[in-house]
């Protein structure tokens, strides 16, 4: 007797979803076209459609066992769902409702990193790669970046990077050649001071004998052949400069004369600067006046002025 009931009570059920389902209307298709769409919460409705099937699709191509035919056919699927999704993204615009495609997410590669999605035709998004088939052949050569070809440098480069320092200019700065020179400097300038000090007292001492008449005679035969030699050193010296000193102003003395004898000498009244403004402004005065008045006006003017005795 429970039997028949479950019986009963089991058709009983199937009778009423199937009166169910007669009353329900028949499930509407997605339209072809989102243009023929006018009411913005249905092309809403109609995204999230596409968006639960792309999330459908994305999750399944994470498979790598599918094959890789069934991959790439999941894959075009994606991307022509995307491509649907943007066209009622702006169907919702057009309608008044948010523009989603705003915030959109990127194109990752196999790292994470945020690419570029190739697009030639310029026209929504770009071929996207989505799970495992971001793997397949001649697909991950697309996701590696190119190795960085090595530029060369450039004449600007080069000498963008030149300074003070390129020149020797800082050398002095780190210390290391004030250590290195200086004994060598010590020791030159102990030379310079040890010869500036010899040929000051001979100086002195041949000043001395000039005034006093006499030249260094006395003594040993040695010191004053000696005496003599650095006297007559200094001597010589002495007279080298002046003979230099004479050459010099003879010099100056010929090219003073050849300057004189190169000037210009103007036979004519040459005129001055004021002049030859004043005659410049009466030049462009003639120009505009016969630009912008007859020839019978300007005969008639000069035959005025010459009446009036009225010069320029």
């Amino acid at each position: 007797m429970a039997r028949n009931e479950e019986k009963a009570q089991s058709m009983l059920n199937r009778f009423i979803a199937m009166k169910q389902e007669e009353k329900r209307k028949p499930k509407e298709r997605r339209p072809y076209l989102a243009s023929e769409c006018r009411d913005l919460a249905e092309a809403d409705r109609w995204r999230s459609e596409i968006l639960r099937e792309i999330g459908a699709k994305v999750a399944e191509i994470q498979n790598e066992g599918l094959g890789e035919h069934r991959l790439r056919d999941l894959n075009d699927e994606i991307n022509k769902l995307l491509r649907e999704r943007a066209h009622w993204e702006r169907r919702i615009v057009e309608l008044g409702g948010p523009n989603y495609a705003r915030g959109a997410p990127r194109m990752t590669d196999l790292e994470g990193n945020i690419v570029d999605v190739p697009n030639p035709s310029g026209r929504g998004p770009g071929y996207r790669y989505f799970g495992a088939a971001k793997k397949l052949p001649g697909v991950r050569e697309l996701f590696e970046k190119p190795p960085e070809a090595k530029r060369r440098r450039t004449r600007y480069d080069i000498y963008k990077r030149i300074d003070a320092s390129y020149y020797g200019y800082r050398d002095d700065e780190d210390g290391v050649l004030e250590r290195l020179e200086a004994p060598a400097e010590a020791e030159m300038r102990e030379k310079a001071v040890a010869e500036w000090r010899r040929l000051e007292s001979i100086r002195r001492e041949a000043m001395k004998a000039v005034k006093s008449g006499e030249v260094a005679t006395a003594g040993a035969p040695e010191a004053a052949a000696q005496g003599s030699s650095s006297t007559t050193e200094v001597l010589f010296e002495g007279e080298e400069d002046v003979v230099d000193e004479e050459r010099r102003l003879e010099r100056e003395r010929e090219e003073r004369e050849q300057s004189k004898e190169s000037e210009f000498v103007a036979h004519v009244p040459l005129p001055d600067e004021k002049e030859i403004e004043r005659m410049i402004v009466e030049k462009k005065k003639e120009e505009l006046l016969s630009r912008y008045t007859s020839d019978v006006l300007q005969e008639e003017q000069k035959e005025a002025m010459a009446m009036l005795n009225v010069r320029r």
